[in-house]
Order: C-alpha cells, then structure tokens, then sequence
C-alpha cells in the first residue's frame, strides 16, 4: 500500500501544484490546542509535521524554540506525542504525519519501542535534524521495515558526490534546507538561487520527491512553486505566539494563514 505520504505528493501534482506541509511543535499551547490546530490546518495542508520539543535544539529558530519552550513548561513527554497523533489519526486516518526532532529523544526511548509505537499511533515520516548519512542508515533500514519514511536533510553546500550518495540510499522524499540558517531566518538567498540549487538536486533522481524548508513565508511561497513540496514552519509558530500574547484563538487564525499559504501556490 502507498505511503499517505507519496499519496499526498501525487494528489498534489494531480492538482498541477506543490504540497504544502506544516510544521507546529507537538503540544504548543497545551496537548488538547496542538491537537485542535493540527485538525484545524490539515483542511489545507496536505503533510503535517509535527516537532517534538527539545531544550537544547540546533536547527531550530527562535520563533520554533519559543513554541517549544511553551510546550515543555507544560510538561509534554514522548508518550503524550503518540497520543496526539493516534487523536489526529481517528480524526483523518488519511492525511500524513511526520515527527520531526532530534536523535536523543530516540536513543532514550530505544529504537525499537520508538519506532513500533510509531507504527501503533499513525505516523508515516520521521525527520531526524542531528542524524545525517551515513550514521543513519542502519536507522533508516529499520524504519523502512515498518514502512515509515526515514527522510534525508539535503543542504546547499553537500558536496555532489555525497548528495548523489544520499538520495541513492533515501526514501521516496528528501528535505531540502534552502539556505545555511536556523529555521525561520529570513530569506537571505533569492528564491531564484534556491530553484536552482535545487533543481540541481533533483536532476539526480526525478522520482524521488524534494520539498523546500526554511525561510519560506506567505510572502515567498509562491515564488518556489516549481518545487514538490514547501514546508512552513516558523511562520505557524510566531502565528501562534501572537495569537496567545494577544488573547486570540490560535486554532481560528493558524487555520486562516494555512488556508492563505495554500491560495498562494494553486
């Protein structure tokens, strides 16, 4: 069976456009609001990532660590993350979960139980920041074994040699950081510069699909269309905050600059 992953990339291309994926820190404002806001999106979005919160981060922006910082002051563990999801999941058994976080909180979980209560609770895609080729590939290996998505992080300065490498041994999608920052930075390089770093990338294997992170805004967005996918991130998180600092819904306005995000790039 397809991974709703790869079905999502296929629907969007049906419909001649990029799919667009979220990313919101796993309980942001409290569990039951993250898991209200990922219902409130996935009308518009068409990948979710979700971030497990971590204290020390080192691709994670101000705007995603102050999410963060909100959801572990609220007391959010591992096992509360696989009940958003499974929550989500009975919601839209369909739409594509992807956890997002760093190694630490696998290695203390143990592979193995992390992975088999990945496979319990829906999630389809798992993005690992401080796992990179080819420490992950044993990892990688036991992912595909449970049919989840093991996804490569590609930069713009991996050499061609290592890139062709990477995606030889990667799963059906890859994820490209479009500029050397932490997440949410503005965009210091033209969008133009990115199409073409990562056309570059995709001229390797056309059949896998490579989406676009980092940087992208309402703003920017339509103008890397061209790509398989776009996620944003930082924006949600400061959309969010906003909405808390001033007393507004979060899950209302979140859904609203989802629903905007997708206009932009029909």
């Amino acid at each position: 069976m397809l991974n709703p992953i790869s079905f999502a990339f296929k629907k969007a291309r049906a419909e001649n456009r990029p799919a667009l994926l979220t990313y919101t820190v796993a309980g942001d404002g409290s569990k039951k609001q993250s898991l209200d806001i990922l219902k409130s999106i996935s009308k518009n979005a068409d990948i979710l990532e979700l971030g497990v919160p971590h204290n020390t981060p080192v691709a994670d922006g101000s705007q995603i660590q102050t999410s963060a910082y909100r959801a572990i002051k609220k007391g959010i563990k591992i096992n509360d993350i696989f009940r958003i999801v499974r929550d989500f999941k009975k919601f839209d058994k369909n739409k594509p979960i992807i956890l997002m976080g760093y190694y630490n909180m696998i290695f203390q979980y143990g592979d193995n139980n992390f992975l088999k209560k990945c496979k319990t609770s829906g999630v389809n895609g798992l993005i690992v920041v401080d796992l990179p080729w080819p420490e992950n590939k044993d990892f990688a290996k036991k992912c595909k074994k449970k049919s989840i998505y093991f996804i490569q992080l590609l930069s713009p300065t991996t050499t061609s040699k290592r890139l062709k490498k990477i995606i030889q041994n990667s799963h059906p999608m890859n994820y490209f950081i479009s500029m050397l920052s932490t997440t949410g930075g503005k965009l210091k390089v033209s969008p133009k510069e990115i199409l073409k770093n990562y056309n570059r990338i995709k001229k390797i294997n056309p059949k896998k699909e490579i989406v676009i992170g980092f940087g992208i805004t309402d703003k920017t967005i339509g103008k890397l269309k061209s790509a398989d996918g776009l996620v944003v991130g930082s924006a949600i998180c400061k959309e969010i905050t906003r909405s808390l600092n001033s007393r507004q819904n979060p899950v209302t306005n979140v859904g609203k600059l989802v629903r905007k995000l997708k206009n932009k790039i029909r």
